[in-house]
């Protein structure tokens, strides 16, 4: 069994390759990352698709996931890896399948379920928090 603190390494991990995988970009519901843009160059995306992948379930064992998760986790990999394989249509379901992004939340709950939520550092947040004035500016 993972300590609380190995655990949430495991779900930093996976919010990072969720972010890099399929949420550089977000707009609303939709996102785009770097699986997505490398679904579109021969290899390279398949490549990055399955070490990515690889790298999720080594966090899912190191997290010490449950079997289930791991399976479902796998069948996101999978499916996200073989379309990348298939060229123009597999590439085109590639950049719009999130298979990273589901397999990352799929750990990130089991570890919740099992060690409580998780917090990122403040550091993380994408947002800039807007200033109450600028230097020079009187504020009023």
């Amino acid at each position: 069994m993972a300590s609380r603190d190995s655990a949430h390494r495991a779900w930093r991990s996976a919010e990072r390759i969720k972010r890099l995988s399929d949420r550089v970009i977000g707009i609303g519901p939709l996102g785009l990352g770097l699986d997505g843009v490398l679904a579109w160059v021969p290899v390279a995306g398949t490549v990055y698709s399955v070490g990515a992948g690889g790298l999720l379930l080594f966090e899912g064992m190191r997290a010490g996931a449950s079997a289930a998760t791991l399976a479902r986790m796998a069948a996101y990999l999978v499916a996200d890896s073989a379309s990348s394989t298939v060229p123009i249509a597999g590439w085109a379901v590639d950049t719009l399948f999130p298979g990273h992004l589901m397999a990352a939340k799929a750990l990130q709950k089991d570890i919740e379920k099992r060690h409580g939520p998780s917090v990122l550092p403040d550091s993380w947040d994408r947002k800039k928090k807007p200033r109450a004035g600028r230097r020079g500016m009187r504020v009023r």
